[in-house]
């Protein structure tokens, strides 16, 4: 049995497969370590020409995703897959973030809904989804894509996905912080050094500027997130000599 399931309903599966059987994402699902299923949407829809949406009542431009097919989808998956929570990839929804996605990756069965055209019946909006969740303050042609990102996201707090638990737990937004500056070999590229204390093998003060470097790349790239940081004396006293 996977960690996660992913049931992923849209009415393009095919971008999905290229993302999903590559790199990090494809040994993991090797590993059964979650388990992505793809449904066409239209393959819940009637007539002879399997329409998934229709013009607005009260007129406006675009047309909106019909409320059958979803919904069809969404008890179809549930029959088989009972207790399984469903997510609506919308603009309107809660932005995703480190906490989000990590609070989410508990779930062990997720529908996740691709909206598409100008959204979705406003009765399955607030009937038939437990999470509207948003990947950003801008639109995308539809929800594939951050659908894409959402499952992405999430997979790297399952066990055994990512190389170790410390590869997880210095990305950036863990802590309220960006990652610190990462290095590789060679010490010396075109004059350019490594810093010296990552040379030094003194784990402790390698584990000290880690942290200060974290806090000055987050206080000169993203100083709103140091609003939700617990900072110490020493890290509030750090980050007066760099204001100055």
């Amino acid at each position: 049995m996977s960690y996660i399931e992913f049931n992923i309903v849209t009415i393009f599966p095919e971008m999905f497969k290229a993302s999903l059987n590559e790199s990090i994402l494809k040994k993991a699902q090797e590993k059964s370590l979650f388990k992505i299923n793809l449904f066409n949407l239209r393959d819940f829809a009637e007539g002879k020409h399997k329409v998934t949406d229709d013009y607005p009542y009260g007129g406006g431009g675009g047309m909106i995703m019909k409320p059958e097919p979803i919904v069809k989808a969404i008890e179809s998956i549930n029959d088989e897959k009972p207790n399984s929570k469903v997510i609506l990839m919308t603009p309107q929804g809660k932005t995703l973030n480190h906490a989000y996605a990590k609070a989410l990756s508990k779930v062990r069965s997720w529908i996740i809904i691709c909206g598409h055209y100008e959204g979705v019946d406003e009765r399955v909006r607030q009937h038939f989804v437990d999470e509207e969740i948003s990947i950003g303050d801008y639109i995308l042609t539809g929800g594939e894509i951050p659908a894409m990102v959402l499952t992405d996201v999430m997979v790297r707090y399952i066990p055994g996905v990512i190389g170790g638990e410390k590869a997880v737990e210095n990305d950036s937004f863990i802590n309220s912080l960006l990652e610190y500056p990462q290095y590789t070999r060679p010490s010396n590229f075109r004059g350019l050094q490594v810093p010296e204390v990552l040379l030094s093998g003194n784990e402790k003060h390698i584990k000290e500027w880690h942290h200060k470097q974290a806090l000055k790349r987050t206080f000169e790239r993203r100083p709103d997130l140091l609003t939700n940081t617990k900072l110490s004396e020493e890290d509030t006293l750090y980050l007066d000599t760099i204001r100055k």
